[in-house]
């Protein structure tokens, strides 16, 4: 049984709850380490094609998705970059970091709104439970964002997350 995401936005933030059937060290491996993320970062159809990640404070995560579903016609062939610097990471806790959009060289890209995204994992009734909160500076460059179908994205990487999850138990 598919467990349902549940999304809300709180002014310039937005936030995602969902229950995991998977004990919260794994679940917080999924997120820190590159042989997991490979598996299951990105929305359906797209591939982790880089995944360069130094997983410590003020560590940066380096990585692009590429889209490979000809079923999504102009995005086929389609490249994102994306880099994170971590600020605080707890163990089987908690990872906070800024998320912007990148190019190739790792350079933010300019004019396009960076998050700051905090994970925490939470132990809950023998599986676990992610609280995924990114505040952006406005709630106009969160809107910006959302309508270039940002939830829908999340989404479905955490029903990859969810599968990833599934096929090491």
């Amino acid at each position: 049984m598919s467990n349902k995401t549940i999304s809300r936005v709180e002014g310039q933030t937005f936030i995602l709850e969902r229950v995991f059937d998977a004990p919260r060290e794994l679940v917080f491996q999924a997120y820190s380490e590159p042989d997991h993320l490979k598996n299951w970062w990105g929305p359906k159809g797209w591939v982790l094609t880089v995944c360069n990640i130094d997983f410590r404070q003020e560590g940066i995560w380096h990585y692009c998705m590429k889209c490979m579903d000809k079923n999504q016609g102009d995005f086929y062939g389609m490249e994102s970059w994306g880099k994170a610097i971590y600020h605080e990471i707890v163990v089987d806790e908690k990872i906070h970091y800024t998320d912007y959009f990148s190019d190739a060289d790792a350079n933010e890209v300019e004019g396009m709104p960076s998050s700051e995204i905090t994970v925490l994992f939470i132990e809950h009734e023998g599986k676990t439970k992610l609280i995924t909160k990114s505040k952006y500076e406005s709630p106009e460059a969160l809107k910006s964002v959302l309508d270039m179908g940002m939830e829908q994205g999340i989404t479905q990487t955490l029903d990859r997350l969810e599968e990833h999850l599934r096929a090491l138990s």
